[in-house]
């Protein structure tokens, strides 16, 4: 990924603007959310290590791969958000985030929470959420892809759907 690709996590910032300082250990996320957005694309890069590094040690998981699955993640929309913020000491993130299992379209809907310790924003846990049914949860055949290629789904992400 170079400096010139939009975010994976959706924000519409180039990735060395965004989530990148994150992921490359050159900052810290300033916010919840911005720790919620830089683990999606932890995810999506299958970077284990900045999953575990940023998961609070009350409730990590043993498992040291948690990004190795056979999703492929296509897109993230933060739904709300409570506290989080730079002066906060706890947060909560709901978000919606797409993924592609084999050729079937997937996804998460989830509220996590967040604590800020020692100046350090870390995942605490997460639950799952009811989604709303909206037309907006389906995306048509010409719409534009939520991976954020910027081509039409049916050329994209819905070509083997």
């Amino acid at each position: 990924m170079n400096a010139e690709s939009l975010c994976p996590c959706g924000s519409n910032l180039n990735y060395e603007q965004c989530c990148g300082p994150y992921l490359q250990g050159s900052k810290d996320a300033p916010t919840a959310e911005a720790l919620m957005r830089s683990r999606y694309v932890a995810y999506a890069q299958k970077n284990d290590d900045y999953i575990l590094k940023t998961w609070h040690e009350s409730t990590r998981p043993e498992d040291e791969h948690p990004a190795q699955t056979n999703a492929t993640w296509i897109g993230l929309t933060i739904l709300r958000t409570e506290g989080g913020l730079e002066n906060d000491t706890d947060g909560i993130v709901e978000f919606r985030a797409r993924c592609r299992i084999k050729d079937e379209a997937g996804g998460v809907d989830e509220a996590s929470q967040f604590l800020k310790q020692d100046g350090k924003w870390y995942y605490v846990d997460g639950k799952a959420i009811q989604p709303v049914r909206t037309r907006d949860n389906k995306v048509g055949r010409n719409d534009p892809c939520p991976c954020g290629s910027g081509k039409k789904y049916k050329k994209c992400c819905g070509k083997a759907a």
